[in-house]
């Protein structure tokens, strides 16, 4: 018999697999490093956007309230006259461009207690509720502008938990006094889908442009916090479940980090940072698998 026994045989089947495998997966890491430079520039490239977005309601708000004050200096209780006060917010929302070009699911007005008067949508689910308490940091908004986070209750989503990015500027009557809230906000998921259109966009151009090929690679934008990840509709929830895996926001607290992640079988690398402007713990993330 040659020298190479039935036994060593059964050995050299069993480390070639594994030879295999070692080889596949140094690819895979390879894959994932690509990817994950690429995600670096975008989420820088989006980071970016936030900041402009952000600024775009830091500058509208307290135009629009300027707006409003006429409104609520002609009105003693807003509550008994709803429909002006949504055709009020229509009109702000149309004639002051920040605001036209924000990112707002929403806009309303609040009474000075925090309690919802009325939106600018047909069906408004807001009336009626106390901002302050289901978001306490609106509070500060009887002194200037602010922003927080927190939930609106009873909203629920086919597409998973969410949260609520929140704004809020005072009115004030011509004599200086409070008169109302000027309110604004969007969900996490929202905002996630307009980040990815506009990495969408950019990155068709870049394609056109001969980058990769040519070639459009898999890619996802998300918003995380302390919380969790939230992708924007129809991402799917196991590209959520790998970066909440991730620990990013605590991993993100010295700067902006990359890593490398497996779902499914496909190599995807990622890109993450903090965006102060949405919230001290609040950041972004970019996941993309070449192709």
């Amino acid at each position: 018999m040659h020298p190479m026994t039935l036994s060593s045989l059964g050995k050299l089947a069993a480390v070639v697999p594994l030879c295999a495998l070692l080889v596949i997966g140094a690819a895979c890491r390879d894959r994932a490093k690509v990817s994950a430079k690429y995600a670096a520039r975008d989420v820088a490239d989006l980071a970016t956007l936030v900041d402009k977005d952000v600024g775009e309601v830091e500058r509208g708000l307290p135009e629009g309230a300027k707006r409003l004050a006429a409104l609520v200096g002609a009105h003693a209780d807003l509550k008994q006259d709803v429909p002006d006060v949504r055709r009020a917010l229509l009109r702000v929302r149309r004639d002051v461009m920040d605001l036209t070009m924000a990112k707002s699911t929403f806009f309303a007005l609040a009474d000075s207690s925090g309690i919802a008067i009325r939106n600018d949508l047909e069906q408004d689910v807001m009336a009626g509720q106390n901002l302050f308490a289901i978001f306490p940091g609106l509070a500060k908004a009887t002194d200037g502008y602010v922003s927080t986070i927190g939930a609106f209750p009873n909203v629920p989503s086919k597409y998973g938990p969410d949260r609520d990015w929140v704004a809020a500027v005072p009115v004030r009557r011509e004599d200086g006094s409070l008169g109302a809230l000027f309110v604004t906000g969007w969900t996490y998921r929202y905002f996630a889908r307009h980040l990815q259109e506009s990495l969408n966009d950019r990155l068709t151009v870049r394609a056109k442009a001969g980058e990769a090929d040519g070639k459009l690679p898999v890619f996802y934008a998300f918003v995380f916090d302390a919380t969790g990840v939230y992708g924007a509709p129809l991402t799917p929830s196991i590209d959520e479940k790998a970066l909440t895996a991730e620990n990013l926001e605590a991993r993100t607290a010295a700067g902006p980090m990359q890593g490398g992640v497996t779902i499914e079988d496909r190599a995807f690398g990622y890109a993450a940072m903090r965006t102060p402007r949405l919230g001290q713990d609040v950041g972004i993330v970019v996941l993309r698998s070449e192709t």
